[in-house]
């Protein structure tokens, strides 16, 4: 697996990428959740966008991320390295650990801090939550998930085919846990103890801020039911997307959603 990882091609992950992409977003054609209302292939491109402005943030990174990865493993540092680790289970404990600190804490975090949020909360002015939502990041709040990443590689000790593997399996999570699919609901609720179900994500856009605030977890669920941030809805049909100042249908461009971050909204004049 390590020398699949690390000579693999970096157009097979892309291919796997897009192509689930692709097969769950037919998918929500089909059989969806919740119904669409608007121009699919409009959102699609929006969100597309983001998805461009994370790949440059990524590609500047990814130098640092490399040289980080290759010295804890050259240098066996890291926490993973100080135990003498059956290959299989180094690998699992590195991915949950990126898991949390790369992408549970950090979002946790984000939702917190108030300058933060007005990065983040762009992916959560969305109000037609489906798979390419997954890709609507502001590129400063992707500045914020890599430096989170850099931390959990060097504290843990994570070589970089491991990084590889997470990466890949992150992405596609995100995918699937944003994406408006209908699946049954014993299948959504038993998946959900394990690893995101999409009925347990999309509680977390709602417009109702103590479910905004709740199942920030991307992979592995029981981090949300860990820290005691885990919520359940009955009846998901019943929420509404998006947040109560950024309802307008400008709010959904591209140029706007970038200025978002510098603009005050009503709540915050009043309070100022």
């Amino acid at each position: 697996m390590e020398e699949f990882f690390n000579n693999i091609p970096p157009w097979y992950r892309t291919a796997f990428l897009v192509g689930g992409l692709v097969l769950l977003w037919m998918i929500e054609g089909a059989i969806p959740r919740l119904s669409f209302k608007g121009d699919r292939y409009k959102h699609a491109g929006t969100n597309l966008f983001f998805t461009l402005t994370t790949a440059v943030v990524n590609l500047g990174f990814a130098f640092l991320i490399v040289t980080a990865s290759e010295w804890t493993a050259k240098a066996h540092f890291g926490l993973l390295y100080t135990f003498p680790l059956p290959i299989w289970l180094h690998c699992l404990i590195a991915i949950m650990m990126m898991d949390l600190v790369g992408a549970y804490l950090v979002h946790v975090i984000q939702h917190k801090i108030a300058w933060m949020w007005h990065f983040h909360k762009i992916h959560h002015i969305d109000t037609a939550v489906d798979t390419t939502t997954a890709l609507r990041h502001h590129p400063v709040e992707s500045v914020f998930r890599v430096i989170a990443l850099l931390l959990a590689i060097v504290v843990m000790g994570i070589p970089i085919w491991m990084v590889m593997l997470y990466q890949t399996i992150s992405a596609f999570m995100s995918q699937f846990n944003h994406a408006n699919i209908r699946l049954p609901k014993w299948l959504d609720n038993a998946l959900s103890y394990v690893i995101v179900s999409p009925d347990m994500h999309k509680v977390h856009h709602s417009h109702y801020q103590p479910e905004t605030d709740s199942n920030y977890a991307n992979i592995f669920s029981f981090w949300d039911r860990l820290f005691g941030t885990f919520v359940k809805v009955k009846d998901v049909t019943r929420l509404r997307y998006g947040l109560d100042e950024y309802q307008d249908a400008h709010y959904q461009h591209i140029g706007t959603l970038l200025k978002v971050p510098w603009e005050q909204t009503r709540q915050e004049k009043i309070i100022n």
